[in-house]
């Protein structure tokens, strides 16, 4: 096993890291703000690759298509928290699971009755293919090394929307207060409108994003959902930094342990079983992982103070 291959696996690592840190942040900044748990935030990830997809074939311009995944999955979001969510604040749990747990199934169901059963594909745009020289480490994709970037640049507008500015203001007092500031004249019903249309938009694009790298399919975000609670778990609910840091770790923890556990399998016992072994192990490494933070910090790694 050369050190270029294992520092490759890294990078995969913090590619899906990023893409899982696109994906939690909305949905910690949903649940922090509004305290709703949103089942139906996969269904915006896929919203968005399907509007990427369907734009940039009908244009055959991928960044056309991107803007039009920010844009529909913003809009899906805010008809979705208007219309639906809205009627769900003053609701325990459970129902507002098993009305975005509804919602996963009326949108998964419109987008094949709109786009049909078989999967879209979406192309890598020609300025971001072919592979980048790194030094010592032989060549890396440049659309995955894109994707690294936009997260990161995601990761510091976040700090800077929230840390700096007005609105951000507005966002942290409702995570604390939120009867405060309705009190204090702020409009709530339009601050979780934005909020959610915000939180639908990462989610977008993060849908666009992976969709150039696998297909287009109707379900595509529910496993993505899954690993973005994980990721907020291990995090911190409520937290951006939290949703940050849990996302590089859960992204390189799940790449690195189905790269090298079959392959330290593969030291003791045959190799008809180590992939096998090593596979199911790796499968559950992340949900250790949590269990393991969750025992020493019950909060995660950086709980929200509110």
């Amino acid at each position: 096993m050369s050190i270029a291959l294992l520092i490759e696996q890294l990078l995969n690592g913090l590619q899906l890291g990023v893409m899982l840190f696109l994906m939690a942040a909305g949905l910690t900044l949903i649940f922090g703000v509004m305290g709703l748990i949103n089942l139906a935030h996969g269904s915006l990830f896929m919203i968005g690759a399907f509007a990427c997809a369907a734009v940039a074939a009908a244009t055959g311009s991928f960044w056309l298509g991107l803007a039009a995944s920010l844009v529909a999955a913003a809009a899906a979001g805010a008809l979705i928290e208007v219309v639906i969510v809205r009627r769900l604040y003053a609701r325990d749990h459970l129902d507002q699971v098993l009305a975005t747990f509804a919602l996963i199934l009326i949108l998964s169901e419109g987008t094949r009755w709109l786009f049909g059963s078989f999967p879209l594909y979406l192309d890598i745009p020609s300025l971001l293919q072919g592979a980048v020289p790194l030094p010592g480490v032989g060549q890396y994709q440049l659309y995955r090394l894109v994707i690294i970037a936009v997260g990161m640049i995601v990761a510091a507008g976040l700090y800077l929307l929230i840390a700096r500015t007005r609105l951000g203001m507005r966002i942290r007092a409702g995570e604390s207060d939120r009867e405060m500031i309705a009190a204090l004249g702020v409009d709530i019903s339009t601050l979780y409108t934005v909020v959610f249309a915000l939180g639908a938009a990462l989610a977008g694009l993060a849908g666009a994003l992976v969709g150039a790298l696998q297909s287009v399919q109707v379900g595509m975000g529910e496993p993505v959902l899954i690993l973005a609670f994980v990721v907020i778990v291990i995090g911190g609910i409520g937290s951006i930094k939290g949703a940050l840091f849990g996302a590089i770790l859960v992204g390189i923890v799940d790449t690195m342990g189905r790269f090298l556990l079959p392959k330290l399998l593969a030291l003791v016992l045959p190799a008809t079983q180590s992939g096998a072994i090593g596979g199911a192990i790796a499968s559950m490494l992340i949900y250790i992982l949590m269990a393991l933070i969750l025992a020493f910090r019950p909060r995660g790694l950086f709980a929200a103070q509110a």
